[in-house]
């Protein structure tokens, strides 16, 4: 009997121990050109997505709210920016320390990515887009963990 409770409490621990690992991507993200911020979060159903929450310089050359324009989707290039999700449908794989098998969306280009993303230290993720299955073609982006959202 004392076995097993040794051993369920190590189980208990073990499982304690992945989600906080999981759970370390959450969190403000300043992106690599520094000009916006990514909120990821774990959704629902337990993937982590990131939505942009902060853009610095959140109006167009008219004044007027930066838009999704060059989205292929004609009906969604009228909303805004700020507040779409970037980053969809990621899990985390424990025996790489990656999240995987999620998206990244460009808003400058209008296009969206296979991805996966890994820590380069604690406050550096590196986020890598590619095409076709093919990971290892692609660009990576390294993101900087923030302790607010920007005003």
């Amino acid at each position: 009997m004392k076995k097993l409770c040794i051993l369920s409490l190590f189980f208990l621990f073990a499982g304690l121990q992945l989600k906080a690992q999981a759970d370390k991507v959450t969190g403000i993200w300043l992106t690599e050109n520094k000009n916006s911020q990514v909120e990821i979060y774990k959704n629902a159903s337990g993937k982590y997505e990131g939505k942009l929450v902060w853009l610095k310089e959140p109006l167009d050359e008219n004044g007027k709210t930066k838009t999704d324009k060059d989205n292929p989707e004609s009906s969604l290039r009228s909303r805004p920016l700020k507040g779409i999700t970037l980053l969809k449908n990621f899990g985390y794989k424990s025996s790489s320390k990656e999240w995987v098998d999620g998206t990244i969306y460009d808003p400058e280009s209008g296009k969206t990515y296979s991805a996966y993303m890994w820590f380069d230290g604690n406050n550096t993720l590196k986020i890598k887009g590619y095409v076709m299955g093919m990971r290892f073609m692609g660009r990576t982006t390294t993101w900087t963990r923030e302790s607010r959202i920007r005003n």
